[in-house]
């Protein structure tokens, strides 16, 4: 299980790492910190959804790969609990373990998607208000406590990049995201309560959705050879924008 995986890296990575919440199944939340301590930091998310616990695995080799400038923290596995369904029960489970749609519980036009629904299930499900999860409070929390200049969410799947909400976003990143990845640099309508949107509209920094993988593929990807594209995006990223 990837969780599993992931906890067994934590376990052995000797870096600077913390528990940042736990799942509502009790499940570690893992971050984990590269590059310097000193000056500005970003963050880094993956696996919110559970079906896309593919990009846990990605995240593990941009710890790896780590930063020549900068610092930051990288979350691979949001989601520990729908990842868990998804791997063992229900393939394109997409919600956490109270069927609701972490994606869509941030406090940033709450509820106000297009495809948004209070009834639980694997996707679209809003939760009871704003930060109803214990996985989106331990994501809230954290951003609050690094004060990141820049956040990325790492999703799957269809190749392409979201940088505005509520027209407002800064085009240079993704310009560098679509640089680094070969994806493109797109804008959408009708969706609401994301963490990318959160950190625009709240906390008034760049953040940056990255969706991982063909969309000619089916969920769950289940092979890291599918997200390659992304494995030096967090890399060329940081360096270029954290000037």
């Amino acid at each position: 299980m990837i969780f599993e995986e992931v906890k067994s890296f934590y376990k052995s990575y000797t870096g600077k790492k913390c528990v940042i919440g736990y799942s509502f199944r009790g499940r570690e939340i893992f971050a984990f910190h590269i590059g310097e301590d000193c000056g500005r930091q970003f963050i880094s998310a993956y696996a919110i959804h559970g079906r896309e616990w593919i990009t846990a695995k990605l995240a593990l080799t941009h710890i790896d790969i780590g930063i020549k400038k900068g610092g930051g923290w990288i979350i691979p596995l949001m989601n520990p609990d729908g990842a868990e369904i998804s791997c063992n029960s229900c393939p394109m489970w997409k919600a956490n373990a109270r069927g609701v749609d972490l994606n869509c519980n941030f406090d940033a036009d709450w509820g106000a998607g297009r495809l948004n629904t209070k009834n639980r299930g694997s996707e679209n499900c809003i939760g009871d208000f704003p930060f109803s999860e214990t996985e989106t409070i331990a994501l809230r929390d954290f951003t609050l406590k690094v004060r990141p200049y820049v956040t990325l969410s790492f999703h799957t799947k269809g190749e392409e990049i979201y940088w505005q909400f509520d027209g407002r976003g800064d085009s240079r990143g993704a310009e560098i995201l679509e640089q680094a990845t070969g994806y493109k640099a797109k804008l959408i309508y009708g969706s609401a309560g994301g963490y990318k949107d959160w950190c625009i509209k709240k906390l008034h920094i760049p953040a940056y959705t990255i969706e991982c993988g063909s969309d000619s593929l089916l969920h769950p990807i289940k092979k890291l050879r599918h997200v390659k594209k992304c494995f030096k995006a967090l890399k060329i990223f940081t360096e270029k924008y954290g000037k």
